[in-house]
């Protein structure tokens, strides 16, 4: 049997997950409707560095399985984003299986962020 590959695995994940889009979040953030929502960061710290969501926690991807129970309360409603909304799939997924209920991932990640308008915190 043949290991899937990267792209493979993300576009399962994405066939078992919610997306958002980019638009959507910015829409809800100026609304004030996002309140208690967690955006979680799965890009690596040098990514993160160069800047990310106002407020967004950072886990990176490999870490996410084994940490984000410390991290993220299991009541709280997350939206996970990373560059392009690969990486972000398959940590919804793994969450997805830990049992969190109201989680999505930003499709088109920060880059569709930031080319939709949204604020970059540096």
């Amino acid at each position: 049997m043949t290991e899937k590959s990267y792209e493979e695995r993300v576009a399962e994940a994405k066939t078992r997950i919610r997306e958002v889009t980019p638009a959507q979040m910015i829409e809800e953030r100026r609304r004030g409707a996002d309140a208690g929502t967690v955006y979680l960061d799965v890009r690596e710290p040098k990514e993160w560095d160069q800047g990310r969501l106002p407020g967004a926690v950072l886990l990176p991807l490999g870490r996410v399985a084994e940490e984000v129970a410390a991290v993220v309360p299991r009541d709280r409603r997350v939206v996970i984003y990373c560059a392009r909304g690969n990486r972000s799939a398959l940590a919804a997924d793994v969450m997805r299986e830990l049992g969190y209920g109201d989680v999505a991932s930003m499709a088109q990640g920060i880059r569709g962020w930031a080319d939709a308008g949204g604020e970059i915190e540096r």
